[in-house]
């Protein structure tokens, strides 16, 4: 579940490649690895440049994309949950 007040930061030791427009994380210490598209690599983006926080992300967001908040806020943190379940955040 995603916390709201928590600041999310990218594992350490976390491979990221980009491969067409996507980014390809591998993590080799346990042999996950998962591709991001779209608004995805933007997130990862930021989170490539330090902590942030879930509203930063989504402010961050709206600021490029012609959403609503709640579809951003509900796409972000189904992102991250993912990314907390493979354990790359």
């Amino acid at each position: 579940m995603v916390d709201t007040n928590v600041k999310y930061k990218m594992k350490k030791n976390l491979t990221v490649t980009d491969l067409s427009g996507e980014k390809v994380m591998i993590d080799y210490d346990t042999g996950k690895y998962f591709m991001i598209r779209g608004a995805g690599n933007e997130i990862w983006e930021l989170l490539e440049k330090g902590e942030k926080s879930f509203s930063e992300i989504v402010d961050a967001l709206l600021a490029e994309y012609e959403v609503s908040r709640e579809e951003c806020e509900d796409s972000v943190r189904k992102f991250l949950e993912e990314m907390e379940k493979y354990g790359f955040i």
